[in-house]
């Protein structure tokens, strides 16, 4: 079955995604390797400093990349940078306490989890969307508006436009059939009769 160019560009897009999840997810892995290789006897502990004030930066940039650019599909754990952020050296991080130690290497263990449900749910979008199944994909673009393969309108959008539907009934009712004399006081404030 041959998409359309519609389907094209929001299969395109969800591989886009699906790359910078994956990216972030291996920063988030070598973040935890270099944290947890510090302690060993007869490491480079300069070098490890190196190259954990690198993957912090990094993974610092990566994570508001992804959450512009997956919108709805952003399904990160909260805490996730505070992690980063609060890891402020490696020497830092292993003159805390015991407890304060298993606390970070628990909270990255449930970032790590969160980066992956919202890896998976974007593969998923990925694979129906090779199917050509219709998957709604949030856009940033706010003239394009989202994309959803083989047509269609996202939830958001549709629930205002529903909802702005039904302000206007209302008031066209009032108007109309003048309920309780508040027709002729809007058309008198609007310079109407």
């Amino acid at each position: 079955m041959a998409l359309s160019k519609k389907q094209l560009k929001t299969l395109e897009t969800l591989e886009h995604r699906v790359e910078l999840c994956r990216e972030f997810m291996n920063d988030w892995l070598l973040f935890n390797q270099i944290l947890t290789t510090y302690p060993n006897p007869g490491v480079n502990k300069a070098q490890l400093e190196n190259q954990f004030l690198k993957i912090k930066s990094k993974l610092a940039r990566q994570h508001r990349v992804l959450q512009q650019t997956l919108l709805d599909d952003y399904g990160l754990d909260g805490n996730t940078m505070n992690i980063v952020s609060g890891a402020t050296s490696l020497e830092a991080t292993y003159s805390q306490s015991e407890v304060a130690l298993k606390k970070l290497q628990t909270e990255w263990h449930r970032a790590f989890i969160s980066i992956n449900e919202t890896l998976g749910i974007l593969e998923d979008k990925k694979l129906r969307a090779e199917k050509g199944d219709k998957v709604f994909v949030a856009s940033g673009d706010l003239a394009g508006g989202g994309a959803a393969v083989g047509g269609g309108m996202d939830p958001a959008t549709l629930k205002t436009l529903l909802i702005i539907g039904a302000v206007i009934a209302v008031l066209a009712v009032v108007f109309i059939l003048d309920i309780g004399g508040l027709g002729s006081m809007y058309k008198g404030m609007l310079g109407m009769q």
